[in-house]
Order: C-alpha cells, then structure tokens, then sequence
C-alpha cells in the first residue's frame, strides 16, 4: 500500500470466521470435503409468503428506487405489530422503530451515535467479537464483564457495582445468549434497567434468538417497565425467519435514542430496498406453525449435535436456546485451538473453539445447528473414527 492504514484498526483484528473461512475454502479447494459446523447461517428457507413477496415487488418498476431512511410505514407497522403478539411490547412504529440492513449495522450505528472517543463500554466476555470491534473502532475503552457458567451466564451485578463506572455509557448485553445459550429471565432484565437507570448507562440488548428452540414465552428487555428510559434493543429476521443473508433487522427503543442513531444511519446508507422491506412484513406475518416447524428441524439436528459433543467428551446444558450447542470440553484438553484444529485436519470437521468469544470462552466450544441431519451424521461418523484411533494408540 503506498498509505498506511489508520490507527483505529491498529487494534481491530479480521473477524475469526472471516480468516477461517478462507482456511476451508483453501481445503476443499484442495479436494477435502470440509463439514463447516461453525458459522450460524440458517440452511433453511424462508417462508413461501416472504420470497413471493420479494419477487412480487421486485417486478414494480418504481421500486428501485432510493427509499426512506426509516423505513417504510408498512414495514415499521409490521415490526410493532409482531413486538405486540412476541414479546407484549407496545411500540409507536412512527419513531420508536427503525429498520436496519441487518442488526450488525445498528452495533456500528448505535456505538457512532453514543460514544466518543475514550467513553467506555461493558462488553460481556465471552460475547459477540463485535461488540468489541466495534467500540475500538469508535476509539472507545472495553470494559469486559464476566459471564460465568456458575451464575448461568448472567451478569455479576455486585462486581459490577464494586467497579468504576463513572466513565461507562452503553452496556451490551444479549439474551438470549450468544455463545452460552442461556436464556433470557424477567429477573436478569429487571435487574439490568436498575442498574441503567443508577448509573445513566445505556443497555444495548441485542435479541435475535428468542424464537429458536426456546421453550418458553420470548421476551424482550423493552417489557420491563420503564425499560425505554435506558434501554434499545436490536432484533433481527436472521436466524428466526431464515433470512441471515437478506439483511433485514432493527432496533427499537424510545424516540430520543432512535432520532440519535438515525442521525449515523442517514449519512451511512441510502435506505433499504423496497421489495426486501415488502417480503419483510410478509415475514413477520408467519405463523406459530410455521416457527414451530422450524425448531423441530433444529431440534433433531440438536440430537446429533450432542451426539457429537459426547464423543469427544464434552459436557452441555440442555435447556439452552438458540441455533447453537455450547460445551465444555474435558479437563484432560490442554489446548481448545489445538483441539478443534485437530478434527479440521483429521476429520475435516471444523468446530468454533470458545476462546474467539473471550477469556471467559476458553475451554469450550460451540456447534452450530445450520446443517442438515446428513452432514450431521456424516460429522459423527468421521469425529467418531478419529476419537477411536486415539483411543487405540493410548
């Protein structure tokens, strides 16, 4: 390069599976047939409703045109309309709602409309890499907060209270919750709106699983009353409807906080094509049935996941929700990198080690439900052979 790059990526590192992903790509290029058991990108298909929808519009000659950067009225009604009948959250679609090219977009979004230079955030470890990407790349102090497996992967309040806070503006919080999958409870987000409200800090909870193999009633943080005087919240059709590459997600909270990030989102993007917000509300339209059928896919895929884990000697919690299978593995691994590098190379199975999460990840490791009952299988048979020749040199 004849410049050099800026500061503000000395410290930003290419996302983990953006470089494994090459890795494999390189070994199927090879001729191997990698099973990918990483990356959470839904297989499935959408609802017959929604790609008619998509299609349907996408005949219209006018539109393609540039749209409105809040959105379409249809669509933020639709998005009010499904927090109602979800979560039993009451939402003004006309600015308490804005729709997003995918809810990545709004963790960039929110941290540019909130944060400046040497603010701190509360990131949880293990979390979401991109919340702390995110907050270098705005020039913001990380302050990680401990997530542990003994507390059910829920804040440590008290230790947070014992801490210097003064300088903290948003927390980021996500339930139900990416890695660990545990799930959301009316006590942990009541106790997260009293800690905003003490502290004037910002909770940012990012909530794209609360329909994926959650057996009880989703919810959301906005339900806690008094929630939108601190608190948003993102939400997307990712992996709930099927529509991960589609990019469709938004954030809701109260009209000061949306008017605050509209200001970042106006100036980044020229509004979202029509007929994906038209296909959108279609989306938001499905029925229980439909969802229904979604996670008796995932959970037969689950069995086999498990499956997995047991063979090579790990241990899970299975009442966790969400698309993935979190596990710690054995006390006899020195190494998770070396661990799951191992089955690549071996088996050509690739498995997301838990330290890309954090500190607090170390030790574990996540399988995603993103692929179908036959890649399962053929995963087990081919980790099962590996497991069983160590066995035989030992």
């Amino acid at each position: 390069m004849i410049i050099n790059q800026a500061n503000r990526l000395n410290e930003v590192k290419e996302y983990y599976f953006s470089t494994k992903l090459q890795e494999i790509a390189k070994m199927r290029a090879s001729g191997l047939n990698v099973l990918n058991l990483g990356i959470g990108s839904p297989d499935l298909a959408p609802s017959d409703a929604t790609i008619d929808a998509l299609i349907e519009a996408a005949k219209i000659q006018s539109n393609h045109a540039y749209q409105p950067y809040r959105g379409i009225n249809e669509l933020r009604e639709g998005i009010a309309g499904w927090y109602k009948s979800t979560y039993g959250v009451d939402l003004n679609s006309t600015n308490e709602i804005l729709p997003l090219i995918g809810s990545k977009e709004g963790i960039m979004h929110i941290s540019m409309a909130f944060l400046n230079e040497g603010d701190q955030v509360l990131v949880p470890n293990p979390g979401y890499p991109t919340y702390s990407s995110v907050s270098k790349l705005v020039g913001a102090e990380i302050v990680e907060y401990e997530l542990n497996e003994a507390n059910n992967w829920a804040p440590d309040f008290e230790a947070l209270e014992n801490s210097d806070l003064s300088k903290v503006k948003i927390m980021w919080v996500n339930y139900p919750n990416m890695p660990t999958g545990a799930a959301a409870t009316d006590e942990v987000f009541s106790r997260l709106i009293e800690f905003g409200k003490k502290h004037q800090i910002l909770i940012c909870n990012d909530n794209p699983y609360s329909l994926v193999l959650n057996t009880d009633a989703p919810k959301s943080i906005l339900s806690v009353d008094g929630a939108k005087d601190v608190a948003i919240e993102l939400n997307s059709l990712s992996k709930s409807h099927n529509m991960a590459g589609w990019r469709i997600g938004f954030v809701s909270g109260a009209a000061e906080y949306i008017n605050t990030i509209i200001k970042v989102k106006s100036n980044m993007d020229s509004g979202m094509f029509l007929p994906l917000q038209k296909a959108a509300v279609e989306a938001l339209k499905n029925s229980d049935e439909w969802h229904q059928q979604r996670n008796e896919i995932y959970k037969e895929r689950r069995e086999l996941a498990w499956n997995i884990l047991e063979s090579i000697g790990c241990t899970f919690d299975k009442t966790q929700v969400g698309m993935f299978v979190w596990a710690k593995v054995g006390e006899d691994v020195a190494s998770v990198e070396e661990f799951v590098d191992e089955f690549l190379q071996e088996a050509n199975v690739f498995i997301t080690p838990g330290f890309i999460f954090g500190s607090k990840g170390e030790g574990y490791v996540r399988i995603s439900l993103c692929s179908d009952t036959k890649v399962l299988e053929e995963a087990l048979g081919r980790i099962s052979k590996v497991m069983d020749s160590k066995k035989a040199t030992a």
